[in-house]
């Protein structure tokens, strides 16, 4: 089995339910407060890691309790935190999330994870080996990420791309990317699945919601469905997906039934509240079947 490499954001998600988003000026009354361990990186390290995948966790939290957490809570998943970096002087990255029947809307602080860098990435890189997979998103600076992916490719690593929040900074380092994950309003924002591959992307797997997702090539595209559920709260849900399919892919799975175990994966953990809270363990998505 190939190491899965992670690089990207840890946060800590403060999350509260309201019956609908508030307009300007105005108060709701909530329900269900929660502090959970976040960011699409260390979500995705711990997506891996409790779907059968050897995750390796590379990111920046300050120096305060939030952060003590974030690294705990990984282990206790089963990541390897060993490339996590404490940062003195600011805070660890936070995330304040509203539910609203099913559907998220999230504000960031980064605070820490603002603060990765290139040496970093070198640090973790040193540990890997030719065909281990490196996963990494948005939420931390894009210069550094695009650092990191052209380093990776270079080594001889399959880089995968999670490209959220979407940013078009991204385009310039897309040439090192073989699997690049947006869902329909990231791929829009950077051009469409047609732009992607023009890129020299080799796929694109946009996920598409409560519709499943579609797997593009040169040679096609073709959509799958995903399984129907009732969403409780679909934070974490992109990232599940992401992790389910490195971890699949680690373990030399093709694309199509590695996506479908992450897709599957994905829609159970919409079932629940909570981010790394929400991430179903490999037992419980091959319950299903998978």
């Amino acid at each position: 089995m190939k190491k899965v490499f992670i690089v990207g954001s840890l946060n800590t998600d403060l999350v509260i339910n309201a019956p609908y988003a508030p307009k300007g000026g105005e108060t709701l009354i909530g329900s269900g407060f929660m502090i959970n361990s976040g960011g699409k990186g260390a979500n995705q390290a711990c997506a891996v890691a409790k779907l059968g995948g050897a995750a390796y966790m590379c990111g920046c939290v300050g120096n305060d309790s939030f952060g003590s957490e974030l690294i705990e809570n990984l282990e206790n998943s089963g990541v390897c935190t060993k490339y996590i970096r404490r940062v003195d002087g600011v805070p660890s990255g936070v995330a304040v999330i509203t539910v609203t029947q099913g559907e998220n809307r999230i504000i960031i602080d980064s605070g820490a994870n603002g603060y990765l860098s290139e040496d970093d990435i070198d640090n973790m890189l040193k540990d890997a080996s030719k065909g281990d997979i490196y996963l990494t998103q948005l939420e931390n600076p894009i210069d550094i990420i695009g650092y990191g992916l052209k380093k990776a490719k270079k080594k001889g690593l399959f880089t995968v791309l999670n490209p959220a929040p979407a940013s078009k900074d991204i385009v310039k380092y897309l040439e090192y990317v073989d699997i690049i994950t947006p869902n329909e309003t990231e791929s829009e924002i950077l051009g469409g699945k047609e732009a992607l591959l023009g890129y020299g992307i080799e796929t694109v797997i946009t996920t598409l919601g409560s519709r499943g997702f579609e797997i593009a090539t040169q040679g096609g595209a073709k959509s799958y469905p995903c399984i129907k559920i009732d969403p409780v709260d679909t934070t974490a849900a992109g990232d599940t997906a992401c992790g389910g399919l490195c971890a699949k892919l680690s373990m030399g799975c093709d694309l199509l039934s590695s996506m479908k175990y992450g897709s599957l994966a994905a829609s159970i953990a919409c079932t629940r509240s909570g981010a790394q809270k929400s991430i179903p363990t490999k037992d419980e998505v091959e319950a299903y079947g998978i």
